[in-house]
C-alpha cells in the first residue's frame, strides 16, 4: 500500500510522464493506493476538477485519522522547523498521516524529505 502526494496525483491527473505517475498508475490497477485526508482536500479544491475525477478519488479508501494525531503532526513540524528546514502545514500533516499509517509516501515535491530525516517518513520520490 502507497499514499500519494497532491504534487504526484496533480502531475497524473494532467497526463504527465515521470516515475512517480508511472508508479501511481501500477499502484491504481493493483488497488494499492490509500488516499489521505489533507491530499484529498487539496486536491478536490480545483475548482476545475471534473466531477467523475472527484467521484473516483473520493471512492478510495481513506487513511484514518487517530487521537493525538494534530499533536504528533505539531511535534514533527516543530521538530523539522528547528532544523531550520521547511515545513508547510500541510506537509506536516501528510507527512503524520503516513508516519502513523506506516506506508510510504509517493511524491515528487522535495520538501518531505525533511520529513523523512526527522522522523523516518518513508519516501517513494519520482
Amino acid at each position: 500500500m502507497i499514499a500519494v502526494d497532491t504534487s504526484t496525483w496533480i502531475a497524473f491527473l494532467q497526463g504527465d510522464g515521470g516515475e512517480d505517475t508511472d508508479l501511481l498508475d501500477r499502484a491504481l490497477e493493483d488497488r494499492q493506493v490509500l488516499m489521505l485526508p489533507v491530499v484529498l482536500t487539496e486536491v478536490l479544491s480545483d475548482p476545475r476538477l471534473p466531477a467523475e475525477v472527484s467521484q473516483t478519488l473520493s471512492e478510495l479508501p481513506l487513511v484514518e485519522i487517530g487521537s493525538g494525531y494534530w499533536q504528533r503532526a505539531a511535534e514533527l513540524r516543530a521538530k523539522v522547523l528547528a532544523k531550520r528546514r521547511k515545513a508547510r502545514l500541510g506537509d506536516a500533516l501528510i507527512a503524520q498521516s503516513c508516519i502513523d499509517s506506516g506506508i510510504p509516501l509517493l511524491t515528487r515535491d522535495r520538501d518531505f524529505r525533511a520529513f523523512a530525516a526527522a522522523a523516518g517518513l518513508a519516501l517513494l520520490v519520482g
